[in-house]
C-alpha cells in the first residue's frame, strides 16, 4: 500500500554499510571475525558488564542463559504471564516448572509484590522481563533474589539504554539476555548477547552457543549445545548501530512525546506511563489500551490497516498459548490484567525512522475512529 505506515522500520544510515564493505572485503564473514569480539566488549561496557556471549537470536539468548544457570528437571522458574513466549521454552524444555505472575495493569511489567508467594523450595530463578518502555521495579526483585537464594534472569531485549534508578537495564542480572531484532533499539538483522559478571558462566556460554567444541578435542562432545553462534556481519551491524545508541534513545523518547500530545485528551484509552519514580519511559513501542466499549483491540487495529497505518497486538499471556496448553501447563490458572492487555492492547508505528508526519498521521487517524465509535 502506497504510503503504508510500517509498525517499524530501523535507522541504518551510520556505518553499517562501511563495517559491512570491511567484512566482505577481509573475507572474514562468519563468527570467527574480529567484529563479534569487539562488539561484545564494547556492548558489554555499555551496559556495565564484564563479559558478553553474542549469539543469533534473543531466544537463543535466553535458552543458553538458563541452561548455563543450570536449571532442571525439578527447579521452578517465576516469570511474568504477559510476555513473549520465548520467555518460557527453554525453561519448558529443561524440566523445569514455569510459575507465572499477573501484570501490573498501569506500567505492564510484572506484579512484582506477588513474587514472593509464588516462591517454594524448589524455585531456583525469578525471571523479569522489562516490557515496552519502562523496567521492571528491580530492587525488591534484587531482595527477594538475595533472601531466597534465587538466581535472577534479566529479561533486558526491550530495554537497551534505559536505566533503572540511573543504572543500565541489564546490568542486574545474574545473566542478562538482548535481543537485536530490527525493531529493537539497535539491531543486528536477528541476533542477540547473554551477559554476566560470572566467569564460569560466561565460559559455559561460549561453550553452549558453539555446539560445546572443545579447543584440545573439538569433535568430541561432553555437553549438549547449540549453534547459535553470531557471524561476524551481525556483528558489525551491532557495532554501527551501538554508535548512535544515545541517539536512538532520544528519538524514542521524541515520539513517545509527541504520540503524547497528539493523543493526552483522547478519553477511554490508557496511554502508556510516562514515567515512574525509578525511570523514564524509553517508548520502546507506543502502546495503548483501550476501554472496553470500544470492543477488542483486533477491530480498532483493522480500522488503521484501512487508513494505511501498521499496527501490532500486544502479547498473548502464556498461561493461554495453545501450545502450553497441550502439555496440560497452567489449568484453571487465570491472570486477568495480562489477558485485558492483550484484549484491548495494541500498539502504534514506533520504529526509529519514523517521521514527525507519519506520527501526526497515525494518532490523528486513530482519533478519528475512536471519535465516530
Amino acid at each position: 500500500m502506497k504510503n503504508f505506515i510500517p509498525v517499524n522500520e530501523p535507522l541504518l544510515d551510520g556505518n553499517e554499510k562501511k563495517y559491512l564493505n570491511e567484512c566482505i572485503d577481509s573475507g572474514w564473514i562468519s563468527s570467527e571475525g574480529p567484529f563479534v569480539s569487539e562488539f561484545e566488549q564494547k556492548f558489554s561496557k555499555a551496559v556495565g558488564k564484564k563479559f558478553g556471549a553474542a549469539v543469533s537470536s534473543g531466544t537463543a539468548a535466553l535458552d543458553i542463559a538458563i541452561e548455563a544457570l543450570e536449571i532442571g528437571k525439578g527447579d521452578e522458574v517465576i516469570l511474568p504471564s504477559f510476555t513473549i513466549i520465548s520467555c518460557i521454552l527453554q525453561v519448558i524444555r529443561s524440566g523445569a516448572k514455569p510459575v507465572l505472575v499477573d501484570s501490573d495493569p498501569l506500567n505492564w511489567n510484572m506484579k512484582v509484590e506477588d513474587i514472593e508467594s509464588k516462591i517454594t523450595s524448589k524455585t531456583k530463578a525469578v525471571m523479569v522481563v522489562h516490557i515496552y518502555g519502562l523496567p521492571v521495579d528491580i530492587d525488591p526483585v534484587l531482595e527477594l533474589c538475595k533472601k531466597h537464594n534465587l538466581k535472577l534472569i534479566e529479561d533486558a531485549a526491550e530495554m537497551i539504554g534505559q536505566t533503572y534508578k540511573g543504572k543500565s537495564c541489564g546490568s542486574f542480572g545474574d545473566v542478562s539476555v538482548f535481543s537485536f531484532y530490527p525493531n529493537k533499539h539497535l539491531t543486528t538483522g536477528e541476533g542477540g548477547m547473554v551477559l554476566t559478571d560470572d566467569e564460569s558462566i560466561f565460559l559455559k556460554l561460549k561453550e553452549l552457543r558453539n555446539l560445546c567444541f572443545k579447543a584440545d578435542n573439538r569433535f568430541v562432545h561432553e555437553r549438549l549445545g547449540w549453534n547459535y553462534r553470531m557471524t561476524n556481519i551481525q556483528a558489525a551491524l551491532g557495532l554501527a548501530q551501538l554508535e548512535r545508541l544515545d541517539e536512538f534513545i532520544k528519538i524514542k523518547r521524541n515520539i513517545g512525546k509527541k504520540y503524547n500530545e497528539y493523543l493526552k485528551d483522547v478519553e477511554y484509552i490508557q496511554l502508556p506511563l510516562a514515567e515512574e519514580i525509578y525511570a523514564q519511559n524509553i517508548y520502546w513501542v507506543y502502546g495503548i489500551v483501550l476501554d472496553k466499549e470500544f470492543g477488542n483491540a483486533k477491530k480498532i487495529m483493522n480500522e488503521l490497516q484501512i487508513e494505511g497505518i501498521g499496527t501490532r497486538p500486544f502479547f498473548y499471556p502464556l498461561h493461554l498459548q495453545p501450545a502450553l496448553k497441550k502439555l496440560k501447563l497452567f489449568s484453571n490458572q487465570f491472570f486477568p490484567i495480562a489477558e485485558n492487555l492483550y484484549e484491548y492492547g495494541f500498539y502504534l508505528p514506533s520504529g526509529l525512522a519514523l517521521t514527525d508526519e507519519q506520527i501526526y498521521k497515525s494518532a490523528t487517524s486513530l482519533k478519528k475512529i475512536l471519535n465516530s465509535l
